[in-house]
């Protein structure tokens, strides 16, 4: 069921409608090097061979699983005797980011001389997998997964085509094993025609020849979620997860939470993102929330599943609901900036310890105040600051929770020391 023209490719419509840059420079004979990153089974290998076709170039196609230095020689040397006789060879590398920086630098003189058209396809984030000297000479086009309507297409096509599909079996399905085939497939066109391969070997005459419900359902099984451990996908869920626990929606970071589960996502991974997500998120607006997060990963590595994740789970809504201050992790952002960005300064004398006699006469600790022994526990006017350095503000608590109380305190401490340098 490869397309053979253009008009048969099935997705990726923000590319290859009419009007979009990626169908112009087909039509006009115009095709660079380009990376095509997107999930398994959105046609990557498929656009690159229509892509060839389009243009009339030469096709040659390795994967980075198989391949190595020696393939890629091969395929240039091919490339160059295609360039001799005025043609032109598309390089097609298959799960690209599987090779090193040095297989990957391998092409750079012969993308930057024209001698192919290098297209490479990944499941990957080229950002992170992909050489910048690379990525820098390519165009990185994003693949999405196929929609439901795209996938019902591609579905029926298969049922009706005779050359490369189930057509002279003369099968047809009803509604809801086509709605459960599609659902199963999770936008993969190479899994819905692969399963819709599989249900048809289960029609017998008595169904008249008719793919119902329980022949997907024998084949799909249990539904499988789409996780990736390693992939974007982890990292978009994981995501989506603190995104919605910063927006203070408990639901969508349930929601998240059982995704990721279901996907096969260590519960103790998940735990510690929370307990990440209480400080960053939450602070001292509400400082139970870093304390629940941690006894919900205690909980977890103490009695493991089922009971731990309904611990994550309660600080997860904890967590989304809690008041929300970012003020502490700016604080300590702008803090690291200020050290890394400023000379070391020395610690003040008051400020030293006097274990020695030799400490004392110099008059370390000699003028600092215990601040237990005044008011309030509080020494007005007492510099903590290298005496070179002037003080600086990095912690601004937020008008919610608890840290409405820590404003208000910290501003009458400030008062204070400024009545006290007044005189």
């Amino acid at each position: 069921m490869r397309p053979r023209k253009l008009t048969d490719y099935v997705g990726q419509s923000h590319l290859l409608a009419e009007g979009k840059p990626l169908r112009k420079s087909i039509q006009s004979d115009a095709i660079h090097s380009m990376i095509l990153w997107g999930p398994p089974g959105v046609g990557k290998t498929s656009l690159a061979r229509l892509l060839a076709n389009e243009t009339k170039a030469t096709f040659i196609a390795i994967s980075a699983i198989m391949s190595g230095v020696k393939d890629i020689r091969a395929a240039i040397e091919r490339a160059k005797q295609q360039q001799v006789m005025g043609g032109k060879t598309l390089l097609f590398v298959d799960e690209v980011h599987r090779f090193n920086k040095s297989q990957q630098d391998a092409f750079l003189p012969f993308v930057e001389d024209g001698t192919v058209i290098f297209i490479g396809a990944t499941t990957e984030n080229p950002s992170f997998e992909l050489n910048n000297a690379l990525l820098s000479r390519s165009r990185v086009y994003k693949l999405q997964k196929l929609s439901e309507d795209e996938l019902g297409s591609l579905l029926h096509r298969a049922l009706q085509d005779k050359e490369s599909g189930l057509g002279n079996l003369n099968l047809t399905i009803d509604t809801e094993a086509s709605q459960l085939l599609i659902k199963a497939s999770q936008g993969d066109s190479r899994k819905l025609l692969n399963l819709l391969e599989m249900a048809s070997d289960f029609v017998g005459e008595s169904d008249g020849s008719c793919i119902q419900e329980q022949h997907v359902a024998d084949v799909v099984g249990e539904s499988i979620k789409h996780f990736d451990k390693t992939g974007d996908i982890f990292y978009e869920q994981i995501s989506a997860l603190h995104k919605s626990v910063r927006g203070s929606d408990p639901d969508a970071a349930l929601y998240w939470f059982c995704r990721m589960l279901e996907g096969g996502c260590d519960p103790l991974y998940i735990a510690r993102r929370v307990v990440r997500m209480a400080s960053e998120e939450v602070g001292n607006a509400d400082p139970r929330s870093l304390t629940l997060a941690l006894d919900a990963w205690q909980v977890q590595e103490r009695l493991g599943s089922p009971e731990g994740e309904l611990a994550i789970a309660q600080a997860i809504v904890y967590v989304a609901s809690a008041a929300k201050s970012n003020a502490v992790y700016k604080a300590y952002g702008d803090a690291r900036s200020f050290v890394a960005n400023n000379d070391d300064a020395d610690v003040p004398v008051h400020l030293r310890n006097a274990p020695s006699q030799l400490m004392k006469e110099l008059g370390y600790g000699e003028k600092y105040r215990y601040s237990h022994d005044e008011p309030d526990a509080f020494s007005p006017g007492q510099s903590y600051w290298p005496d070179e350095t002037q003080a600086q503000d990095f912690y601004q608590p937020v008008k919610r929770g608890l840290e409405i109380q820590i404003s208000e305190k910290l501003a009458r401490l400030k008062q204070l020391n400024q009545q006290v340098s007044k005189r």
